[in-house]
């Protein structure tokens, strides 16, 4: 079995470590925007692509030809940018399927507007009271309709940083109204919705167009810095338990498979295909009920390096499941165990990181999970690459055990790096209970 990797980050290391578990032993060919020091070894080819995302149409002729040249049997695709660009698209010209959906597919990621009335649409819920505006009229009078309680949204691709919320961001409808003219003015399009109150979580499903497969469901951390302040990035680290999260209820994790489901049948009706690959839903548990924020056409970063450390079925035959659309007839099973995942980031993050600042990895406990994103290796050295770096996923019972285990890995790493030592603690944890009781 010859399978194309797409990417070169932490998600696209987990994805290369838990498919090499599988039992038909398959052969890894990497096609990367940069050098993975993870998932080099890993590879039986590994072609650096220069055009930025792969998404120019010369990037996408390279990973064709890629393809051809090592007879891959079919693709997975990791990063978001190329997706929505129509990756998938470009490697079924050649006769490689993919796991990722297609370019018409994938806007349920690349375009925020598409899926919230997609979901209006087919009468779905979960949706926020929205509206997209292309130019300014009605835009300060729906500001003010939603009394200051708003988000605004980027309509297409932003690596997580295209959302700003009221109380974080801005703390007026006047300044929530400049960003959202700022995004127009520069895009031509922005979403401006009312903004949810409660938990926010994780929960990804493969996909065959049919069936969807759930996965542990995940809490992300999107700021900077410890209890939740500064910028927003990327994910700073995730954590899981066995069967849910504390703050969550099980009609929590049953609405949102719901809309999931109604999704996935829907884009069938919309796009006239079946959605194919990972489906990751972001929502938020309101006293109101399960609401979405968002989906993903791909594996989520960090989310994905807390769920495939836990896979305990061969992620090559649940490939298999998901291309000949009998994923129903597959296992998917998990390890019943807690995880927490931290990020160990260069100074600076995510505003003006250092670069090329040479990083040392002392002893990493028994436990614990390591994977390499943003780091480059020349003589046997790492160096900081400006983004994060590297992910430590510590994997136990219980959460606190977990916890423990990560950050002692977090501490081996010397230089000029930074982490989000809060992430998994009970302390931390006790605050999202607290705040899911006060909203009731």
């Amino acid at each position: 079995m010859k399978i194309l990797l797409l990417g070169n980050g932490g998600r696209e290391h987990a994805i290369a470590k838990a498919l090499l578990r599988s039992a038909s032993t398959p052969e890894i060919y990497t096609f990367a925007s940069a050098k993975n020091p993870g998932i080099f070894p890993l590879s039986a080819a590994y072609e650096i692509c220069t055009e930025k995302n792969f998404g120019a149409e010369t990037g996408f002729r390279a990973l064709q030809e890629f393809a051809k040249k090592h007879a891959v049997d079919f693709a997975f695709l990791g990063p978001d940018d190329p997706i929505g660009a129509g990756a998938a698209d470009a490697l079924l010209q050649v006769g490689v399927p993919s796991i990722g959906p297609t370019q018409s597919l994938a806007r349920l990621e690349s375009s925020k507007g598409f899926t919230r009335s997609l979901l209006t649409k087919y009468g779905i819920p979960g949706n926020p009271e929205f509206r997209i505006f292309h130019n300014l009229e009605g835009m300060a009078e729906w500001c003010e309709q939603l009394k200051g309680s708003f988000v605004v949204k980027d309509d297409g691709l932003c690596g997580g940083k295209g959302v700003f919320v009221s109380g974080d961001h801005f703390d007026s409808s006047s300044e929530g109204l400049a960003i959202a003219t700022e995004i127009l003015q520069k895009n031509g399009t922005v979403i401006i919705e009312e903004k949810f109150s409660g938990q926010e979580f994780s929960l990804m499903f493969f996909a065959d167009g049919n069936t969807l497969a759930p996965m542990p469901v995940i809490q992300d951390h999107k700021r900077a810095f410890e209890a939740d302040t500064g910028p927003n990035t990327g994910g700073m680290g995730t954590y899981s338990y066995r069967g849910n999260l504390p703050f969550l209820t099980e009609q929590n994790l049953a609405e949102a498979t719901q809309i999931a489901e109604q999704t996935m049948l829907a884009l069938e009706k919309e796009c006239g295909e079946k959605y194919i690959g990972i489906m990751y839903g972001g929502y938020i548990a309101t006293k109101n009920g399960t609401k979405l924020i968002e989906f993903n056409a791909r594996f989520g970063d960090p989310e994905s390096l807390n769920a495939l450390t836990l896979l305990e079925s061969d992620l090559v035959e649940i490939c298999q499941g998901i291309l000949q659309g009998n994923l129903a007839e597959r296992e998917v099973r998990f390890a019943p165990k807690a995880t927490v995942c931290k990020y160990v980031v260069p100074e600076g993050y995510p505003t003006s990181p250092v670069k090329d600042v040479e990083i040392h990895i002392g002893e990493i406990p028994a436990g614990v999970e390591t994977y390499y994103a943003s780091v480059d290796e020349r003589e046997g050295k790492l160096y900081l690459k400006g983004s994060r770096a590297i992910a430590f996923v510590g994997v136990a019972d219980d959460i606190a055990d977990a916890e423990k285990l990560a950050e002692q890995a977090c501490q081996a790493v010397e230089g000029a790096v930074f982490h989000r030592r809060d992430i998994g603690t009970s302390e931390l944890i006790a605050k999202r209970v607290e705040m899911m009781g006060n909203l009731f």
